[in-house]
């Protein structure tokens, strides 16, 4: 396995999520084990972490790696993010504008750094020559993530302990696009446009570059499938698609049994039969949307991550398992990492499940120990995979 394997899968999908959550392993590796198989972890680190990067970290559906081309297309929502970001962002722009630039400027002398770290050059600082700047250490972390939502700064990677390394733009991007992502400017206050069109306009043409890589990665989707990949406004998706439509990217078509219009990519692969066996990850852009996944799938499906454990119905950290062309259990899976064991907590067949899925869940569950390292797979549910 190499670069180019793990480069296919990023032209391929052009969104990867990114989640804290570790009961099994990062969010980030399971999408290119599901497509890829068992493959080096650090092929995806490096990606993200060292030069000539291939990922970088933005909000795009959610915090997520995208290929560095993509980030400038997003600089409408780091524009907006100055006035409509989260409470407590907006909250330390207003209250503490001063060690806003003073976080900025430690990024730019110091970094790559983390939270931690900027504290202490700040800690260096203030004891130097400032005595009292009126801010507590929580508001230097609230900094850097307003700087980071929008644009003034980025990331250059996570830690083991999956802390961002916040960095200044020069530091991350490649050296062809450097003129593009800087024109989004220094200072969070002052967004620039490299075209010198209006912010509308630009924002325009930038929502229309978004919905071509959602549309090719779905292949076919409808109005609700294509937004949601990037999380854009309805309002501003369907112009984008009557646009895609006129130029021919795009063509509108029915789909029986999803009572809604679809959109078909041109270069969409059209195979007269598919196979797959694999377990995907519930933070897969494969089953974001869950009104496409049902349709295509008959699969209610819902992460339950976040649902309290009496009301979960299929378990905690719960992944669709794939066979042929359809979803035919939901594996609740769980790294031990200290006792070496893949915990198999719960398999939930779908009705009808052809009996060939069975021994396939167990090849894939293979698999996945021995890519995490682990020697053993136990757990109460290990007799329903057979």
């Amino acid at each position: 396995m190499t670069t180019r394997h793990i480069q296919r899968v990023i032209d391929t999908v052009g969104v990867i999520q990114i989640d804290s959550v570790n009961v099994l392993v990062r969010s980030h590796y399971l999408p290119f084990f599901s497509r890829l198989g068992a493959f080096d972890r650090t092929l995806v680190d490096r990606a993200r972490d060292e030069a000539p990067r291939r990922l970088v970290e933005y909000w795009a559906h959610e915090a997520a790696l995208i290929p560095p081309a993509t980030w400038p297309l997003l600089r409408h929502r780091m524009a907006s993010y100055e006035t409509a970001a989260w409470p407590s962002l907006r909250r330390v722009q207003h209250e503490y504008p001063e060690l806003i630039d003073r976080v900025r400027e430690a990024v730019h002398a110091h970094g790559p750094m983390t939270s931690r770290e900027c504290e202490r050059v700040l800690e260096h600082e203030r004891s130097r020559d400032r005595p009292d700047w009126g801010w507590n250490w929580s508001a230097v972390k609230l900094a850097l993530e307003y700087l980071f939502f929008t644009g003034a700064i980025t990331s250059a990677g996570r830690t083991p302990q999956f802390e961002r390394r916040y960095a200044a733009l020069d530091r991350v991007v490649p050296p062809g696009l450097r003129s593009q992502w800087l024109s989004v400017g220094t200072s969070p206050s002052a967004l620039t446009w490299q075209d010198k069109l209006p912010r509308d306009e630009a924002a325009r043409d930038e929502v229309v570059a978004l919905m071509r890589i959602a549309a090719r990665a779905h292949g076919i989707g409808s109005e609700a499938c294509l937004a949601d990949y990037f999380r854009l406004p309805r309002r501003a998706v369907r112009p984008a698609l009557g646009r895609l439509v006129e130029e021919g990217v795009l063509e509108e078509v029915v789909v029986p049994g999803w009572g809604r219009r679809a959109y078909l990519h041109r270069d969409a692969a059209r195979p007269r039969k598919v196979h797959v066996e694999a377990l995907v990850s519930p933070f897969d852009s494969l089953v974001w949307q869950r009104e496409r996944v049902e349709a295509l799938f008959g699969v209610r499906y819902r992460i339950e991550i976040y649902t309290p454990a009496p009301q979960r119905v299929y378990g905690y950290y719960v992944l669709p398992f794939f066979f042929g062309d359809t979803i035919v259990a939901r594996v609740d899976l769980k790294a031990d990492r200290g006792s070496r064991r893949l915990l198999v907590q719960r398999v939930t067949w779908e009705r009808g499940e052809p009996e060939a899925a069975h021994p396939a869940l167990s090849r894939e569950l293979t698999t996945m120990a021995q890519w995490l390292g682990l020697s053993e797979i136990s757990g109460d549910a290990v007799r329903a995979v057979h």
